[in-house]
């Protein structure tokens, strides 16, 4: 089992679920989250500000943002890792910056608590 985590764009998340759905992937836990990523919550395309490498590794870029984003949480059966991380890459990539991050993460093990059913059987 893995654990996939994938935070994206609010405005992807209506497709991404369909899409999801489609796929019969049977359970995600969708939450609202604020955060940034490399380029400190500035967008060139949106804010004209050309921001060098240089500048944020050191730390001269002032006026970090906190981004809006919606992170997605799957737990899924090894095999069908792939075939949800291509899913959710084709939905939510338009090619500009703040496309999303997919995070892949080891799971040892899941149980559900009405029927205590663990391992594949419990998602």
């Amino acid at each position: 089992m893995k654990e996939i985590i994938a935070i994206i764009r609010p405005s992807k998340m209506n497709a991404t679920k369909k899409k999801l759905d489609e796929m019969d992937v049977p359970s995600v836990t969708a939450m609202p989250v604020w955060g940034r990523g490399n380029q400190r919550g500035i967008n060139p395309v949106l804010t004209g500000i050309e921001v060098s490498k240089e500048a944020m590794v050191k730390g001269h870029v002032t006026g970090m943002k906190f981004v809006p984003k919606r992170m997605l949480v799957i737990v899924a059966k090894d095999e069908d890792v792939d075939k949800i991380v291509d899913i959710i890459t084709k939905t939510n990539k338009t090619g500009y910056i703040g496309d999303g991050k997919i995070f892949i993460c080891p799971t040892d093990n899941a149980m559900k608590v009405r029927t205590k059913e663990t391992g594949d059987a419990a998602l």
